[in-house]
């Protein structure tokens, strides 16, 4: 069984996904007339207040609560992953993935505002699921959305990632596996008890500070490696078409390898068309779906065109001045190789590096905490939320103390059948969310007149 999970995964995640995922951000590119060149518009809202929008939280807070799910240790160990199996090109195809994304996270984002719904206490409530009944009365679709969506956060969102904690404070603090999950299970129940607006407080100061944290050890190391940066940022380039770019090691990779792991890899750190970040920007406080949507394009941009980018110049840059780690057909495993890059700053380098993946893995548990209990409201109405939250703790403590090959695998698989109605909702509403781009883009403080519904849900009938 463990075999079947593991080529399956290995197929879902290879070329169908990849051909999925990259024809909708193409598809959503074109659609929207390349609604990438209002980015810095996008950033600027992200940090320009919505007073008189409906929701829960300020369009910064709902942004930042994505970016904490999305940025993880995909940015660091998955980029790692790529450079290792696919080549310095492979940073590349991660960087167009990000860069072709923001279109298919802006319209799944417009999908989930546009069609969020209010619960009878005032919360806000969206994601594929509401659109797939809403927009497209496809409510099994929505159904199949939530359920793989709120299994998966137990997954890919909460076990795996206090693992990664657990190892990282283990090998470089000699922190116990049981004190790391007492602590990972203590802090995740103070911030997700609270709800949303609990989250969002904490990953406002959180993500800003780890993200900055992260990208002044990366400038660091790129400083120590010199002139070899140039070199290396060229050489990504020129590996991303050649054929054969380089003798040997990680420099002798073909094109078609280049492409596979570096879209891969990207299309999983990034997540744009899983559906993910849409459900916590549904409770945003925003005017009309498109201002919300601008923001939250943004995190594709943060996470991938900056983050793994500067990711993967750190790293092929510190394999070009200190190749001698780094042996033709190696099979060195890729935390070491990000760990010596960053153990290239004295003293501090690996602490850097083990804090930023202890705390880039805890914000990701804190957002798909909140992805995975939307899910579960929507199926079982709001008396699941707080057994949810419940579980979701317990489980951030086992994940620390247990080997999660199994688990890993079928979270994985679980996350790519999210693309699948997700992307659907995306293609068949294009249109109503255009008509959206058209009436607001340029009139972006024009407030949306249509009330938003209020429901009363107990269980998902099909």
């Amino acid at each position: 069984m463990v075999k079947a999970l593991d080529n399956f995964d290995a197929f879902l995640w290879g070329l169908p996904l990849i051909i999925v995922l990259l024809g909708t951000h193409l598809f959503c590119t074109i659609r929207t007339g390349f609604i990438q060149k209002h980015t810095f518009k996008g950033i600027k809202l992200s940090v320009t207040p919505d007073p008189d929008g409906e929701g829960e939280v300020s369009q910064f807070g709902a942004l930042t609560t994505a970016l904490a799910a999305t940025i993880g240790t995909g940015n660091i160990i998955g980029v790692a992953t790529a450079v290792a199996s696919g080549g310095p090109g492979a940073v590349f195809w991660m960087w167009m993935t990000g860069v072709l994304g923001i279109a298919t996270k802006y319209m799944e984002t417009a999908m989930s505002v546009k069609y969020r719904e209010q619960t009878e206490d005032g919360r806000m409530i969206g994601g594929a699921f509401t659109a797939l009944e809403r927009g497209l009365h496809a409510k099994w679709l929505g159904v199949l959305f939530a359920l793989f969506g709120a299994i998966a956060a137990f997954g890919i969102g909460c076990m795996t990632q206090a693992n990664s904690i657990s190892t990282a404070l283990k090998q470089n603090f000699g922190l116990p596996e049981w004190v790391a999950g007492i602590l990972v299970a203590v802090f995740t129940a103070i911030v997700i008890i609270g709800g949303v607006k609990s989250i969002t407080m904490v990953t406002e100061k959180l993500v800003p500070f780890m993200a900055a944290f992260y990208v002044i050890g990366s400038i660091w190391v790129m400083i120590m490696n010199g002139h070899f940066v140039g070199e290396a940022l060229v050489l990504i380039i020129k590996s991303a078409f050649s054929v054969q770019a380089g003798a040997g090691g990680l420099f002798g990779y073909s094109v078609a390898v280049a492409l596979r792991y570096g879209c891969a890899r990207g299309l999983f750190s990034n997540e744009s068309g899983m559906g993910s970040a849409p459900i916590v920007a549904a409770s945003a406080k925003t005017r009309n779906p498109v201002r919300q949507s601008l923001v939250s394009m943004t995190g594709t941009f943060w996470d991938t065109v900056v983050i793994c980018l500067l990711t993967g110049l750190t790293l092929v840059s510190s394999a070009l001045a200190h190749h001698e780690f780094i042996e033709a057909g190696s099979n060195t495993d890729t935390t070491v190789l990000t760990f010596h890059a960053f153990g290239l700053i004295p003293v501090v380098g690996r602490p850097i590096i083990a804090l930023s993946l202890a705390l880039f893995a805890f914000s990701t548990i804190l957002g798909w905490s909140y992805y995975g209990e939307r899910c579960a409201e929507y199926l079982c109405g709001p008396k699941i939320i707080m057994p949810y939250k419940i579980a979701f703790v317990v489980l951030s403590f086992v994940g620390c103390v247990i080997a999660l090959n199994t688990v890993w695998t079928i979270a994985d698989i679980l996350n790519g059948l999210m693309v699948i109605p997700n992307v659907i909702g995306v293609w068949l509403l294009s249109g109503h969310l255009m008509d959206d781009v058209h009436k607001y883009v340029h009139n972006i403080d024009e407030v949306d007149p249509t009330p938003i519904p209020v429901v009363h849900k107990q269980i998902a009938d099909l």
